[in-house]
C-alpha cells in the first residue's frame, strides 16, 4: 500500500539527479527543488498509487513483526484495492457517528425551526410557508400534531438544500431524526470524497485517509453532520465540484500528454510548442457535472458563489499550466483563447440553469395556502408593465423576489448572543451553542448536584489550531515551492472563508466555517505528509515524523473524544460541562 509522503513519488524512469550547487543549497534550505526531470507524461500525470505499473513492493516488514504474514496474492489484492478500502473504512466509521442516536436531542435546535418546516412545506406545496406559533410543540407532541399553515413565507434561501433535506422527512416523517437523516448523508459521503480527493491530489492513499479521518473527528464536521441546517449541503456540492475538477484535471492532462505525444509507450516525449499550442481538450462531461454541483451549491446558499467564481478561474489556470509544461510558450494567452469559452459554458452556464430549476416548485406550484395562492411574491409582477415587460411575469416575480432577500441577508444586524467576527473563527474564538438543557435534567440523570446536556457547535479545538499552522505551511509551500496543490487548497479556504470579512457588520456565525472546513483537513494532511518526511529520507528521520504525525492525530482524536458530550447533547454534570469550557468566550 501506498505511503508516499506529500512531497512526491519516485519514478523508476527518472533521470538521475544532478548535484545541486552552493547556491543551489542555502535555497533547498527555503524549499527550492530543481526542475522536474521526469519523463514529460509523468510531470503532466503523475500516477496513481495503485495505478499499472507502480510497484506494490514485498508484504509489509511491519506486519511481518507482529507475526503476521500475508500471502503474496492477498499483499497484492490489498495493494490495488487500497484506494477504496482505506477511504470506505473511514467512511464507515464516520457514518457511525453520525447516525448513532441522531434523533438526540428530541427537540428542534437553533435554525433547525426554519428549515425543518421549510423542507416539510416546500414536498407538500411547492414553497415555504408561515406557520403558528405553536407549530413547534405540536410537531414534537406525542402524538404529533402537524398544524395547518397560514400562507406563502419570504424566505432567506434558495430552496435546492431543503429539497434535499426534505426527503429525510418523506422517509422517516417530521421528526428530528426525518430532518437530519439527509445532512447526516451526505455528511458521510463527504468524508468519502475527501479520502478520494486527498488521494488523488497527494498521490497517496494515507494521506487521503488521515485527511477524511481529521474530518470525521472534528467537532464542527460533527455538530453540523447531525443538525438539520444547510450549511453542510453547501460544503459538500462545492467538495462535489472540486473532486470532479481534479479528475478532470488528470484526465485532460492525459489527453495533453497524447497529442504532444507523450504517450504511455513513450513517456519522455520532448515538449513541444505548436502541439500544446494547438491542442484542443475535447469534451469534458466532469466539468459540466462541476457546473452542476456548484449551481446546487448556490441553490442552497448564495455563498456558494464564492466556489463557483474562484473554481471556474482555477480551472482555466489547471489547463494554461497543462499547456506550459507541454510546452507552449504563451500559455495563459492560449488558455485564455481556448479555453475560457469551454469552463465558462459548462460551468457558469450550466451552474445558472441548474440554479434555476431548483426554484421549479415556486414558478410552477399555485398551490393554495391560507389565504394565498403559490410561493411569496409568486405573482408580483402578473398585471405589472415596463421595460421588461417581454420576460416571463414568473421569472420577473423572482427577480424581485431575489431582490428582497439580497436586501434581507445584506443588512442583517439584529444583535445574537453568538454572533461571530471571521477573524476569530479560525481558532474557534466564539462556538454557538445550539441546543442547552439544565433545569428540566433530574440530578441523578448525571450523577452530580446540577446536570448539563449541549450542542456547541465548535471545532475541535487541537485540531484547529493544527490548522492554522498548516494553513501557513500550504501558503509557504505555494508561494515559494509553487505547489500547485497547496494553490488548490488555500483557494478552497479561501473562497469559503475570505468573503465573510466584507459582511463584518452582518450577523454571522462561526458554523458557516463548515464550507471551508475540509480544506483545512487537506492542509493538516499535506502537513502531516511533510512531518512524515520523503520516501528517500533515513530511517531516522522518518521515524522521527511518523511519532510526531502520530502523536498530532492521537492527541486530536482524543481531544474529539473529550468534548464529544458538548456535541451530541449528552447529560453530564455543570462540573464537567464547564471543565469544557476553556475559554471565557466558549460560554
Amino acid at each position: 500500500m501506498d505511503t508516499s509522503p506529500v512531497n512526491g513519488l519516485h519514478s523508476t524512469h527518472s533521470r538521475p539527479p544532478r548535484p545541486l550547487s552552493a547556491w543551489q543549497q542555502r535555497l533547498a534550505r527555503l524549499g527550492y527543488r530543481e526542475p522536474d526531470r521526469r519523463p514529460l507524461r509523468q510531470r503532466l500525470v503523475p500516477p496513481m498509487p495503485d495505478g499499472p505499473g507502480i510497484s506494490t513492493g514485498a508484504p509489509s516488514a511491519l506486519l511481518a513483526r507482529f507475526g503476521i504474514r500475508l500471502p503474496p496474492g492477498l499483499w497484492l489484492w490489498l495493494c490495488r484495492w487500497s484506494g477504496w478500502i482505506g477511504p470506505l473504512a473511514v467512511t464507515l466509521f464516520g457514518a457511525l457517528l453520525a447516525f448513532v442516536n441522531l434523533g438526540n436531542p428530541h427537540a428542534i435546535i437553533f435554525d433547525e425551526t426554519y428549515y425543518a418546516k421549510d423542507s416539510w412545506a416546500i414536498w407538500h406545496y411547492g414553497f415555504e410557508v408561515n406557520w403558528p406559533d405553536s407549530a413547534n410543540a405540536s410537531i414534537l407532541a406525542n402524538p404529533q400534531h402537524i398544524p395547518a399553515p397560514t400562507g406563502a413565507a419570504f424566505i432567506a434561501h434558495p430552496p435546492a438544500g431543503k429539497w434535499v433535506l426534505g426527503i429525510g422527512e418523506m422517509i422517516f416523517g417530521l421528526n428530528p431524526f426525518g430532518w437530519r437523516f439527509m445532512v447526516a448523508l451526505f455528511g458521510s459521503l463527504a468524508v468519502l470524497m475527501i479520502c478520494r480527493i486527498g488521494r488523488r491530489l497527494f498521490r497517496s492513499t494515507l494521506l487521503g485517509c488521515i485527511a477524511g479521518l481529521l474530518m470525521c473527528v472534528d467537532g464542527m464536521h460533527f455538530v453540523m453532520n447531525r443538525t438539520g441546517l444547510l450549511d453542510l449541503f453547501v460544503m459538500f456540492w462545492a467538495l462535489a465540484a472540486f473532486g470532479l475538477l481534479l479528475i478532470d484535471r488528470d484526465r485532460t492532462r492525459a489527453r495533453l500528454a497524447d497529442a504532444v505525444g507523450a504517450t504511455a509507450d513513450n513517456p519522455d516525449a520532448p515538449p513541444s510548442h505548436e502541439l500544446a499550442t494547438a491542442a484542443r481538450l475535447g469534451w469534458r462531461p466532469l466539468r459540466l457535472l462541476a457546473g452542476i454541483c456548484l449551481g446546487l451549491s448556490c441553490a442552497t446558499k448564495w455563498n456558494g458563489l464564492d466556489f463557483l467564481a474562484l473554481f471556474a478561474v482555477m480551472s482555466v489556470l489547471w489547463d494554461a499550466a497543462a499547456r506550459k509544461t507541454a510546452g507552449a510558450r504563451h500559455p495563459y494567452l492560449t488558455a485564455l483563447r481556448r479555453d475560457t469559452l469551454p469552463a465558462f459554458l459548462s460551468m457558469v452556464v450550466v451552474a445558472f440553469f441548474t440554479y434555476l430549476a431548483s426554484w421549479s416548485g415556486w414558478l410552477f406550484s399555485n398551490a393554495h395556502v391560507g389565504n394565498t395562492y403559490g410561493g411569496y411574491d409568486r405573482h408580483w409582477a402578473d398585471h405589472r408593465g415596463g421595460t421588461f415587460s417581454w420576460v416571463p411575469a414568473p421569472l420577473r416575480s423572482l427577480w424581485h423576489y431575489h431582490s428582497e432577500i439580497w436586501h434581507f441577508n445584506t443588512t442583517l444586524t439584529s444583535p445574537h448572543t453568538y454572533m461571530s467576527n471571521p477573524w476569530s473563527w479560525l481558532v474557534n474564538g466564539r462556538p454557538v451553542s445550539f441546543y442547552y438543557e439544565s433545569g428540566s435534567i433530574k440530578p441523578a440523570q448525571c450523577g452530580g448536584a446540577q446536570c448539563s446536556s449541549e450542542v456547541l457547535a465548535i471545532g475541535t479545538p487541537v485540531l484547529w489550531w493544527a490548522a492554522c499552522f498548516a494553513l501557513v505551511y500550504a501558503l509557504y509551500r505555494w508561494i515559494f515551492v509553487r505547489d500547485w496543490r497547496a494553490a488548490a487548497i488555500c483557494g478552497g479556504i479561501a473562497a469559503g472563508y475570505l468573503p465573510w470579512f466584507q459582511w463584518q457588520q452582518r450577523t454571522i456565525f462561526l458554523f458557516y466555517s463548515i464550507d471551508f472546513e475540509p480544506y483545512l483537513c487537506l492542509a493538516l494532511a499535506m502537513m502531516i505528509g511533510a512531518m512524515l518526511g520523503r520516501a528517500t529520507a533515513s530511517r531516522d528521520r522518518r521515524l522521527a515524523g511518523g511519532i510526531g504525525a502520530g502523536v498530532l492525530v492521537v492527541g486530536i482524536m482524543a481531544t474529539f473524544l473529550y468534548f464529544l458530550p458538548l456535541y451530541d447533547a449528552q447529560i453530564i454534570t455543570y462540573t464537567q460541562w464547564q471543565a469544557r469550557m476553556w475559554w471565557t468566550t466558549w460560554i
